[in-house]
Parts: C-alpha cells; sequence; structure tokens
C-alpha cells in the first residue's frame, strides 16, 4: 500500500508538471452567447426611439479569445515549469528509493521466518530429548539412585527448551503476518523452498576496485539533486518577479442583432491588447521572496552533502558488516563446537559417578542457547 501511495505520488508531480508547462502557451477560448433584453424607450439615446414605451432587442456573439498570454521575457514562467518538471523527477526517485527498501523490507522477515522454522526444528529435537532425560531421571529418583534435585535439574532444563520454542514459534509467526502485510496480502503462486540458513547466499564476494562513482545512480541521492534543481528553478523564479510582468489579450468574433446575420463579413468583431505590471512599493515582499527561495536551495544544498556523506558511510558500514559479521560466524562455530564437548564431557562424568548433574545442568543451557 505504500508503494502504491509513492506511485501516487508521482501521478500527482507529473500533473503538476503539466500544468506548469501548459502556462508557457497562449489559453484560447471558445464561447458563444445569446440574449433578449427588454428596456424602457426612456433610458435610450436621443433618435433611438419616441414615445413612452418599451423596446425588445436580441444579440448573439460568437469568438475565441487569448486571455492575459504572458510574455516571459524574464523566464518566470518558464522556471517555475523546469522546478515543478524537477519535484516530479524527484518524485519518481523517491519511489525508486522505496521499492529499494521495500525489497530489504520484505528479505528481513523473509530470513528471520527461516530463522526461526530452523531454531523450531532444534527446539522441538531438544525438547524431546529433555523429555526423555526427564523420563530417565524420574526412574532414577524412584529407584532411589539420584535425589530430587537431580530430577528438579532435568526438569529445569525441560522447561528452558519448551520456553524457547514457544517463543520462537510466537517471534516467527509474527514474521510470517509482517511478510503477507508487504507483500500486500497472501499468494496464491508458490516459492520454491528457501535456502538453509547457513547457505543463504548473502556472502557473496565482491568484485574489488568497484568505483566510488557507482553511488551516483543511488535513487536517494538523484532525488537530492532534483530537488536541488527544481530550488535553482525556483530562484529564477523569484528573481524574474523583480522585472514587469507584460501579458497580451485579443479575441475575435462575430456580434449581431440577428442569428441568421451573425456570421456575416459585416458582424466582425476583435480586439487585442497589452498590458504590463510591476509592483512599485511592496514592502519587501519581492526581496523576502527571493530570499525564502535562496535559503531554501541552501538548506537543500546540506541536505545533498548530506545524503552523499550517508551513502558512503552505508557502504563502508555494509563493507565493514561483511568482514566482520564472516569473522564473527568463525569464532561462534568455533565456541559451539567447543559447548558441545563440555556438554558431552559433563554428561560422562555424571553418568559415571563422577560429578553431580549440576555439572551438567549449565553447559547444556549454554549449548542449547
Amino acid at each position: 500500500r505504500d508503494l502504491a501511495a509513492a506511485t501516487a505520488r508521482i501521478e500527482q508531480a507529473h500533473a503538476h508538471s503539466r500544468i506548469r508547462q501548459s502556462q508557457r502557451l497562449p489559453q484560447l477560448d471558445g464561447n458563444a452567447s445569446a440574449a433578449r433584453t427588454r428596456a424602457p424607450l426612456g433610458s435610450l439615446g436621443p433618435g433611438d426611439a419616441l414615445g413612452n414605451g418599451s423596446i425588445t432587442y436580441n444579440q448573439y456573439s460568437v469568438q475565441v479569445a487569448v486571455s492575459a498570454f504572458e510574455l516571459d521575457f524574464w523566464g518566470r514562467v518558464r522556471n517555475l515549469s523546469e522546478a515543478a518538471r524537477r519535484q516530479y523527477l524527484g518524485t519518481v526517485e523517491a519511489q525508486r528509493a522505496f521499492r529499494l527498501s521495500l525489497v530489504s523490507d520484505v528479505a528481513a522477515p523473509y530470513y528471520g521466518i527461516r530463522a526461526g522454522e530452523e531454531g523450531i526444528d532444534l527446539a522441538e529435537r531438544t525438547v524431546a530429548s529433555r523429555m526423555e532425560g526427564l523420563d530417565i531421571a524420574k526412574l532414577r529418583l524412584d529407584a532411589g539412585v539420584t535425589s530430587s534435585v537431580d530430577y528438579d535439574q532435568a526438569a529445569a532444563l525441560l522447561t528452558q527448551a519448551q520456553t524457547e520454542l514457544a517463543e520462537l514459534r510466537r517471534t516467527t509467526e509474527q514474521q510470517r503476518n509482517q511478510l503477507l502485510v508487504l507483500i500486500g496480502g497472501p499468494m496464491s503462486l508458490s516459492l520454491p523452498e528457501g535456502r538453509p540458513i547457513g547457505d543463504a547466499g548473502q556472502f557473496e564476494a565482491l568484485d574489488p576496485g568497484l568505483p566510488s562513482a557507482l553511488l551516483e545512480s543511488r535513487p536517494d541521492i538523484l532525488q537530492a539533486e532534483e530537488q536541488l534543481r527544481a530550488a535553482d528553478a525556483n530562484i529564477g523564479a523569484a528573481r524574474a518577479a523583480f522585472f514587469p510582468a507584460i501579458s497580451l489579450t485579443g479575441a475575435f468574433g462575430f456580434v449581431s442583432p440577428q442569428l441568421d446575420g451573425l456570421l456575416k463579413n459585416s458582424s466582425q468583431t476583435w480586439s487585442f491588447g497589452g498590458n504590463a505590471a510591476l509592483p512599485i512599493f511592496d514592502w519587501g515582499k519581492r526581496k523576502a521572496d527571493l530570499d525564502v527561495a535562496k535559503a531554501q536551495r541552501n538548506e537543500l544544498v546540506a541536505t545533498y552533502q548530506r545524503t552523499v556523506q550517508n551513502a558512503f558511510r552505508e557502504v563502508a558500514d555494509a563493507l565493514v558488516g561483511r568482514q566482520r559479521y564472516r569473522e564473527q560466524i568463525i569464532a561462534q562455530e568455533r565456541a559451539v563446537d567447543a559447548q558441545r564437548r563440555l556438554a558431552q564431557t559433563a554428561m560422562l562424568r555424571y553418568e559415571n559417578g563422577i560429578a553431580i548433574y549440576l555439572e551438567v545442568l549449565d553447559p547444556q543451557r549454554n549449548l542449547f542457547s
């Protein structure tokens, strides 16, 4: 739904751009009218009519007209049109940025679901194993071989796995709900089986020597550029307001008191004219408008620079993450192997009567975590 809203914003900006572009061309209007008027004779001029009665007359007209077409000598309309076009292009890049963000947002819960499914599988196997261990502890307790402490500690191991299993089921289902929202609802097509987390393909190698100029294709940077160009155009429009606004009007048509004589040459009527307007005292309004446009441009310059800096930081963070995550995974794999050996050794010591069950409890907990 957010992507649909972003697409709608593109359509809005495109329409605004077309509106501004249309103002660079004269607007031609056509109209036709018919009127029937009754007036007292006394309201007419000398020689129009005699007597104290009234007169009824008709008037028909048809014409085409150009109203107040601005001659854009100073570039005001052109700059406003350019600003609208740049804003439109900026929304296109914003939609591209959102689409990339959506891809990332979909990938995150997908990997969360895959990790949750593997965690659930591990927890279910652990619960089954610890239930079997608890049964054995109960038999040993009933036979008087061990104390109730060993039985309670075996029960504690089981509840740890059961608690984690319930938590994993909850978070995995919530991730599925989130994924349904992100993709817009349930999917009818069947997806291929997901890859295991251990071979998910996140660590594909990057070719060395990739140029930083690749960042110029990032949509967030392109959006900031377009917004900056729009601000430059707005400054041009604000400057043009200091010069006279010159506009033309013109009309051509026919006027006749009789409908059947409307389109005769003798009924032709036309007019044209020009207008120049320049505020003399506006108490600093135009100067303030120009200052606002300049300040907005300065803001967008800073925004553009911040966007570029953030792009470099994100790439640097990602490259560091690729290296350090790999090192962290290798270290954690070694830690799991060591913890597994500790748990096996502790169980052997307990089964041979060398150690108490408390020494088994902590290694088993740590191994499961």
